[in-house]
């Protein structure tokens, strides 16, 4: 049995900034239950200490790292069987709020010290170094916060095997050359074929150096990651490590995104049950105050309010959409002024546009279930979970041809060959091919039998994890 070191910055539901954290949550349970030993190493954020019960936390080593007292703690992944280890520093559990940023939306200023000593951490279990009697086969690092772990790793002749994923290459964890004067790192790692940067140090660049395989969460992505538009100045090292880098797609938590038993749900549904999704969009349409009407399209849009996500697109087509019979219910949260102009949209036109802002996992779950379509028009992404939670919900997306969005959305040719359709793609990111994607699922819409096929198609998908597990254990062969 293969054990497995998990180092990750998030993962729900003890923290959740983004979909790093769903993955961080149902990648470690799908390889338990195909047989490995995995131990997820977080960082003991004030918010996670919080949801952790003094009765389910057990100080496991505490010693001196550079002057800094470090605790480790163990506990569960809430509702699994996944042992999650805590790197308590002070500099992680006290401070409250985001793991990244400070309560004026900065990033707090000692952001390259709290995850070197995260990394200095794994390093020291990776190599058995802690007294807790269990050294893993394979270090297992995600994006930028971990990228430190491979490169301290290969120092040491003796070592486990690594791998890094890159979630979201956009996030490159970049410090000045003062900030890596501060850290107790090799001078030899100040070098362009390392982990310096145009000047700066990247810390993802230690897991792409360093790391012996990199994944990544689509096929799509992958390829993507070694062109100049996606690739943000690193694509050659991508492309120079191209043999030892994969896209896995991700997959979703198919217990939490089951409209056959959705708790949040006013009604559950099933391929054979399918008729019963539309007591769900009613109840969307009355919880949103939106005027209550079975047959007018309702488009929903989850996510960060940010310009990857492609908002601009959507509000380039407001105006079309106001004066069509559309309506729209939004939620998310992000930029100031996305979040201004659209509550402006919803207060000037309520019974046609919903507008939440914040996060509410309930009402996510209820836009799945309760829109006919679902805007995914993505700038870039690596591989989007909302767009599967759509599916699955029968709920059909419109997405921009990038990343995970190209391997999972297909839309019917024109000389009708295509067999799975289950969504609507446009290929440019410009408003006009969105509102075209709108108008042909508009037309589909109206063609009741190819709508329920489309259906059909989306909820009969396979996107559990074992798939995706199996990739992961295969490649963790390939390195050992």
């Amino acid at each position: 049995m293969q054990k497995i070191l998990f180092a990750t910055s998030e993962v729900y539901p003890l923290i959740k900034t983004g979909g790093l954290a769903d993955v961080s949550a149902s990648l470690p349970r799908a390889l338990l239950k195909l047989g490995y030993d995995v131990k997820i190493l977080l960082p003991a954020y004030a918010s996670v200490l919080e949801k952790t019960t003094e009765k389910s936390l057990k100080s496991i080593a505490q010693f001196e790292l550079e002057g800094n007292r470090i605790n480790i703690k163990q506990t569960r992944l809430p509702g699994t069987r996944v042992t999650v280890w805590l790197v308590d520093i002070s500099e992680f559990s006290e401070r409250a709020g985001n793991p990244y940023c400070g309560p004026d939306g900065n990033d707090w200023y000692d952001n390259h010290k709290r995850f070197y000593l995260f990394a200095k951490v794994a390093e020291l279990i990776a190599l058995n170094q802690v007294n807790l009697n269990w050294q893993p086969d394979i270090v297992h690092c995600n994006d930028w916060q971990t990228g430190l772990i491979p490169a301290l790793l290969s120092l040491h002749q003796q070592r486990p095997a690594t791998v890094f994923t890159i979630h979201n290459l956009a996030y490159r964890g970049l410090f000045s050359y003062q900030a890596f004067a501060e850290l107790n790192l090799p001078d030899t790692f100040w070098h362009h074929e390392r982990i310096e940067f145009y000047g700066q140090m990247s810390f993802i660049k230690g897991g792409l150096v360093f790391a012996d395989y990199i994944t990544t969460v689509s096929p799509s992505y992958a390829k993507e990651i070694q062109q100049p538009e996606f690739g943000y100045g690193l694509e050659g090292l991508l492309q120079y490590r191209n043999e030892a880098l994969a896209g896995i797609l991700n997959g979703i938590d198919c217990d939490e995104w089951n409209p056959g038993n959705d708790p949040h749900l006013a009604a559950t549904y099933n391929r054979r049950t399918l008729s019963n999704k539309t007591k769900n969009k009613l109840a969307l349409q009355e919880r949103m105050g939106l005027t209550v009407d079975h047959s007018i399209p309702l488009l929903g849009f989850v996510g960060r309010l940010v310009d990857q996500k492609g908002v601009d697109l959507i509000l380039s087509q407001m105006s079309h959409l106001l004066t069509s019979n559309f309506q729209l219910v939004i939620l998310g949260s992000g930029f100031p002024h996305y979040e201004q102009t659209l509550k402006n949209i919803a207060m000037q036109n309520p019974h046609k546009v919903a507008v939440y802002v914040g996060y509410d996992e309930a009402l996510a779950h209820q836009i799945e279930a309760g829109c006919d379509m679902f805007l995914m028009p993505s700038i870039f992404e690596p591989c989007g979970l909302n767009q599967m939670y759509s599916l699955r919900y029968g709920t059909l997306p419109i997405v921009h041809a990038v990343g995970g969005l190209r391997d999972t959305v297909v839309e019917r040719q024109a000389d009708g060959m295509t067999a799975d359709e289950n969504g609507f793609v446009f290929h440019k990111p410009e408003g006009k091919e969105l509102l075209a994607a709108i108008e042909r699922a508009t037309k589909a819409y109206e063609q009741p039998d190819v709508w329920k096929k489309m259906q059909l198609n989306a909820m009969g998908k396979d996107f559990s994890w074992e798939n995706s597990a199996k990739s992961y254990g295969k490649i963790y062969t390939q390195i050992t």
